[in-house]
Order: C-alpha cells, then structure tokens, then sequence
C-alpha cells in the first residue's frame, strides 16, 4: 500500500465521513481543531441594517461568516498536518457568540494517517 503523503492536507483528503473513500486508516492522531473569533465592524453593521430594510440575503453577514468557516478550516488542517496527519475524518463546524456581536467559529475534526487501498 502506498502511503500518502503530503505536508499541505489537499481538501479531498478532509471529509465529514468516518472513513475516507478508497483509503484505510492506519493511525488516529486524536483532535485537531481551527479557531477564529470574529466580531463586526460598525460599518458593516450599518450596510447589513441597509440589507435588512429590503429583506433576503444579509450578503455583507453571508460573506463575513464564509470568510471565518474558510479561515477555521484552513487552520484545522494546518493543525492536522503539524502533527503528522495526511488527512482529516470526521469534519464538523461549531460557532459561540462569546459577547454581542463577537463570534467564535470552531472547525475540528480527527487527523490520521491513510493508505491507498490496493487497486
């Protein structure tokens, strides 16, 4: 079996699955987790409030929240990487409000180490 690896975990190689496709897992390094807290501006703020008179999409909230989820995974799998992952299983997003306006994101899942199937 051929063991990949890769010292920047590719996105195919995370999954919310308890196995990854096509691969078997030889070794679970335990916990691994991306934190950001983010908080408003005062300015976006006021634009959201402008979006919400007309209704819909809070597009200026939408994007501020995809923004921390993005920067939560990508330190997850940082995180995975440092201690010796080639991949993440078991992927799963948390979010906190710690105060008004100011919000936790958490991305955590579980780094192991996968081998190839033979074909």
């Amino acid at each position: 079996m051929n063991q990949i690896r890769n010292p920047a975990i590719p996105a195919e190689f995370a999954t919310t699955a308890f196995e990854l496709h096509g691969c078997n897992v030889v070794q679970s390094l335990g916990v691994v987790r991306g934190i950001v807290v983010r908080s408003r501006s005062i300015f976006g703020n006021i634009g959201a409030g402008i979006q919400m008179i007309f209704g819909g999409n809070i597009t200026l909230y939408t994007s501020m929240c995809e923004t921390a989820r993005e920067n939560a995974y990508e330190i997850m799998m940082a995180h995975a990487a440092a201690v010796g992952g080639n991949a993440v299983i078991n992927v799963r997003y948390d979010a906190t409000e710690i105060m008004r306006g100011v919000t936790e994101v958490l991305c955590y899942g579980t780094a192991v180490i996968v081998e190839e199937r033979p074909a």
